[in-house]
């Protein structure tokens, strides 16, 4: 009998392999070597596909982008700006949560990223839409990749320990249930970025209504000015 093909080795799975690493292990594990032995081929053969483990983790990162729902942008969708902003944001968070480990590659911006600058497109091109000037509507894209990655970078509530002797009240008087924090770190994680995330689009809609004179889901006949 024939012996079985191994699966051609391609793009797809080598970032899978390595998606795979990166969450399991972290970004320092990803190396082209390790990742020739997972697949089972030789380390050359990557090279097929990849320059090098920069180009590499590029792809991870655009594969997690590509997670993230854009049809809030879409310009049939009933949702004004601020919803849509809202509805992206909780989905973008989503997909880096689920990869927390890609975040400071995610960080850096989109590059070359296919998917990457889908997002950037498709956030801008929203906000040019809904009236805001171009130069704005960069901003607010700027504003909320910096809230989102930020938000994503670490557990606030996993920065604390669940030791109630770490929290002595004589030297930290106000810090007396931290030690809970710990077990509730995806509810405190969650609610803050929720709370963020209506404080900094009650901030933008009111700019907005302030300088344009509309309702965030009016339709746009010029951009306002001086935003």
């Amino acid at each position: 009998m024939a012996r079985p093909r191994k699966p051609l080795l391609s793009r797809d799975r080598i970032v899978e392999a390595a998606s795979a690493l990166v969450d399991a292990e972290g970004l320092d594990a990803v190396s082209t070597r390790r990742l020739a032995a997972g697949l089972g081929v030789s380390g050359p053969s990557l090279y097929n596909h990849f320059r090098n483990k920069d180009e590499i983790l590029d792809a991870v990162a655009d594969a997690v982008s590509a997670q993230v729902d854009l049809s809030m942008f879409e310009e049939d969708d009933p949702r004004d700006w601020p919803a849509a902003l809202h509805d992206w944001a909780v989905s973008y968070r989503a997909a880096l949560a689920a990869h927390p480990h890609i975040v400071p590659v995610l960080a850096r911006g989109p590059g070359r990223r296919p998917a990457g600058l889908r997002v950037a497109d498709a956030v801008f091109g929203a906000m040019v839409r809904a009236g805001w000037p171009p130069a704005q509507a960069t901003h607010i894209g700027a504003l909320m990749r910096y809230f989102i990655t930020g938000s994503a970078l670490g557990s606030f509530a996993g920065g604390f320990v669940d030791d109630e002797t770490a929290y002595d009240p004589a030297d930290y008087p106000h810090l007396g249930q931290a030690h809970l924090l710990a077990d509730r770190s995806r509810q405190v994680d969650e609610g803050a970025f929720e709370t963020g995330l209506r404080a900094l689009l009650d901030g933008l809609v009111l700019r907005y209504e302030r300088t344009a004179g509309r309702t965030p889901g009016s339709t746009a006949g010029s951009a306002p000015n001086g935003v």
